[in-house]
């Protein structure tokens, strides 16, 4: 990073915390009752060098006899006050930094899933799930410790610095002619923490993101015996999270040394003085006894304050990081005032001259005036080769992609001038690789409609071919499946899947390659299960496998992102092209296998 750009990104960096900081604002009764007990608690701590200044003066004479169990009754008392208002300091300040740190992480992730699939495009999930963990939990360490520390270091540091100069104004001079060469490495050594500290948290972001990676296709890992290379690449991504963190830990050791030595040598040389003013008579022992407990709380306090600024800069670093996926806007968002879509829901879709190209692929467009009826209830298949377009009607469709040119109606209604959410109410969709969570399965197939009953659940199972796997299961319904459904084929987190989508009954219906991971006998009934659930459900199809869809009301042909043929299975057969080429080949090659 170049000289000129590392003070443009520290103002970043420490604008990133103050954005962060707006989460502390709801909470001004905690912090205005921890900022109190701050004060009451650097009051007590200063009072306690009067009463030491006192008894060294007078509590030790033999007038003073009488005085000296008044003295000490009186420092008990204000030690009492201290150990409250610290209990009182640490509670509060503890709870506000995990208040504001738990709404900041619920901030971020409602954020994140606001944001469209092509975010997690050029974005690793490891590399989000390390800023809402790693980077959040530094936030609570500057909100939930090191904010009090500061503030009570400081008030500590004027404090005594008042209390100083009342009691010795010629030593207190002398003192703070050093303070430029305290501050100097703070201010040097503060601005490269940040950046170091910024470094290291994206070392480990990186690291987060591999292991998350590499765990999530464990299976294929060890197909291709690759353990040994991914161990060696990992132990690499640590190793370099590893050597970040120790320039850091390196930086910020050389800046509280560097104020220790300079801090507590002043101090030293400072006393050396006071102690020839005593025997001068110039001062008495308990002026420099007071004296030396106020220099020694201001030393800590500025020794604290450089510990603490190394803190902040790793938080300012962790809270830009976290400001960027705020500031991350979604690809579509909800327009200002979003059209109803008409009750009640007919399922009507248009495709009104759709172009579109992916900003990873602008040489090649996607879909090329497009431009598709469907009636309501009407079953479509889309059909082609791969890269043909059928994915990118999909997510035209659910607005995860907004078109370049044309437009998607739905009933009627420009999809762009609706809430996204409500639009995607009144769609069904099964995948051809289905999401599964790790939850049971009640809760998965209720995904669509938390509020169905146990007996819709088991209608949709039943109606998905699901019902008789689903009971041999060790729990039933209540068996927890593991993360992304690991303890089912891929054939029953299919028939889970379709029995989502049937549950939630919505008046459009989108199959990818649906059956796509069942046998024979389970295809077969799934597609019994489809034509009963079918009926007066606008149906979107994508088949890879022409056997699939040859009961839909129309084929439609897609090549290139345009649509070159229409009709029935017969019709498309009669005449000839593209379609009629794919089935005879697909045909053909079932024959030969069957034979």
């Amino acid at each position: 990073m170049a000289e000129s750009e590392q003070p443009a990104h520290g103002r970043r960096s420490m604008q990133g915390l103050k954005r962060l900081g707006g989460f502390v604002r709801p909470y001004r009764l905690a912090v205005a009752g921890a900022l109190a007990a701050l004060v009451v608690a650097a009051g007590a701590v200063l009072a306690v060098g009067q009463a030491v200044r006192r008894v060294v003066d007078h509590g030790f004479m033999q007038e003073g006899e009488a005085f000296i169990d008044l003295y000490f009754l009186a420092l008990f008392g204000v030690v009492t006050v201290l150990a409250i208002a610290t209990f009182a300091r640490f509670y509060l300040v503890t709870w506000l930094g995990e208040r504001v740190v738990a709404d900041i992480r619920k901030s971020v992730y409602g954020h994140i899933l606001s944001l469209t699939p092509s975010f997690f495009e050029t974005t690793r999930t490891g590399e989000v799930l390390s800023r809402l963990t790693a980077d959040t939990t530094l936030i609570q360490t500057v909100v939930g410790s090191s904010v009090s520390v500061a503030l009570r270091n400081l008030l500590l540091f004027l404090g005594g610095s008042v209390m100083m100069a009342v009691t010795s104004p010629k030593l207190t001079l002398l003192v703070f002619l050093v303070v430029p060469l305290v501050v100097a490495p703070i201010v040097i050594l503060g601005r490269k923490l940040r950046r170091l500290a910024r470094a290291a948290q994206d070392k480990v972001a990186d690291l987060s993101a591999k292991a998350g990676e590499t765990l999530n296709s464990v299976e294929t890992v060890q197909a291709f015996a690759a353990e040994a290379r991914e161990r060696a690449a990992f132990a690499a991504s640590a190793d370099g999270a590893f050597a970040a963190a120790v320039a850091r830990v390196r930086t910020r050791a050389w800046m509280t040394a560097a104020v220790m030595l300079l801090v507590f040598g002043a101090v030293d040389g400072v006393l050396w003085i006071g102690s020839k003013d005593v025997l001068a008579g110039e001062m008495s022992a308990g002026e420099l006894t007071a004296f030396i407990f106020y220099a020694v709380v201001v030393a800590g306090g500025v020794g604290a304050l450089s510990e603490v600024w190394g803190e902040v800069q790793q938080a300012a670093g962790a809270a830009s990081r976290l400001v960027e996926l705020l500031d991350t806007r979604p690809e579509i968002e909800a327009p200002v005032d979003p059209l109803p879509l008409p009750e009640p829901a007919t399922g009507a879709l248009r495709f009104e001259h759709v172009g579109f190209r992916y900003p990873t692929r602008p040489e090649a467009a996607a879909l090329a005036d497009f431009t598709l009826d469907i009636a309501p209830g009407e079953t479509v298949a889309l059909v082609g080769p791969s890269g043909a377009g059928k994915s990118t009607v999909f997510q035209l469709l659910l607005r995860f992609r907004s078109p370049d040119e044309g437009r998607v109606l739905v009933d009627g209604v420009d999809a762009a001038r609706v809430d996204p959410v409500q639009l995607r109410q009144r769609i069904g969709v099964v995948a051809q690789e289905p999401v599964i969570f790790a939850g049971h399965v009640l809760d998965n197939i209720r995904y669509g409609r938390p509020e169905a009953s146990e007996a819709e659940v088991r209608a949709a199972a039943d109606a998905a071919a699901a019902l008789d796997f689903i009971e041999r299961l060790p729990d039933g319904f209540l068996t927890q499946l593991g993360e992304k459904g690991t303890r089912l084929s891929g054939g029953q987190r299919q028939r889970i899947a379709i029995a989502r989508a049937i549950l939630k009954n919505p008046p459009v219906l989108l199959l990818d390659e649906a059956t796509s991971a069942l046998d024979a006998e389970n295809e077969r009934a799934v597609q019994l299960a489809f034509e009963r659930v079918l009926k007066g459900r606008t149906t979107l199809v994508i088949a890879h496998r022409l056997a699939t869809v040859l009961q839909a009301d129309r084929i439609v042909v897609l090549d290139e992102g345009r649509i070159v043929a229409q009709g029935t299975h017969a019709e498309l057969m009669t005449q000839g092209g593209l379609y009629a080429r794919l089935a005879q080949l697909q045909f053909d090659t079932s024959r030969a296998a069957a034979e």
